[in-house]
């Protein structure tokens, strides 16, 4: 039976993961490390929408209806807007999303440090997952476990989201693996047993993260992601 590690190396062999992993830690990517724009980012995300076709379009229509001519400056200034201002409606689409970004940016508004990435980043080294609902942003309606990760992730953090993606990728070591102890029947479980195999082969959080998303993604979609990121594909 093959260890966890070689069962990862399996799957990362010919892969991008740590390019990938990398864009997200260093904001490498195309929102880059705009806070506004992150925010924005998570929060298209929160329909489950994909990247290329649905967050990013999003987010290139808000820099354009608001940053562009700097209208909005500030998580303040995002979260006085009314939640059905004409433009906003046009830019984010679905109420969910739009109640989402609005409360989240009062949360980060109200935070004390001086600057929004600055709020943005303490708030990511600060929140814990496990008890996300009863995090200020994690008990917003809406934001569940993948989507509260996903902007910790977007914040410069070394994690993983617990989406179908990671859920289908530990079933599949598990499998592979033959370890009864990696569980994936709640949002939560799957997360804890992607650190437990971060914890125990050479693959950061982030990383299986991204050998996750690589593995469960068809290839146009890999493609196009690739492709705004600016990376090679090797497979």
């Amino acid at each position: 039976m093959p260890s966890p590690q070689e069962v990862l190396d399996g799957y990362a062999e010919g892969t991008p993961y740590a390019d990938l992993a990398a864009a997200y830690l260093t904001f490498d990517h195309p929102t880059g490390d705009d806070p506004l724009g992150l925010l924005v980012e998570a929060a298209a995300s929160t329909t489950g929408q994909r990247y290329a076709s649905g967050v990013r379009p999003t987010v290139e229509r808000f820099e354009t209806a608001f940053l562009a001519d700097d209208s909005l400056a500030s998580f303040a200034d995002l979260a006085a807007l009314d939640i059905e201002d004409e433009t906003l409606v046009e830019v984010i689409g679905a109420e969910r999303k739009r109640h989402v970004l609005l409360e989240a940016a009062q949360v980060l508004a109200d935070r004390p440090e001086g600057d929004d990435f600055d709020a943005l980043q303490a708030w990511a080294s600060e929140a814990d997952v496990y008890r996300y609902g009863h995090d200020p942003i994690g008990k917003i309606s809406g934001v569940g476990p993948s989507s509260f990760q996903y902007l910790r992730q977007l914040a410069g953090i070394d994690t993983a989201k617990p989406d179908p993606s990671l859920e289908q990728f530990v079933d599949a070591v598990r499998t592979e693996a033959d370890i009864e102890m990696l569980d994936t029947d709640e949002p939560l479980r799957t997360l804890a047993s992607a650190e437990w195999l971060a914890l125990t082969t050479e693959y950061r959080l982030l990383e299986i993260d991204r050998l996750a998303w690589w593995t469960y993604t068809d290839s146009d979609e890999r493609d196009t992601v690739m492709e705004l990121f600016e990376l090679a594909t090797t497979s």
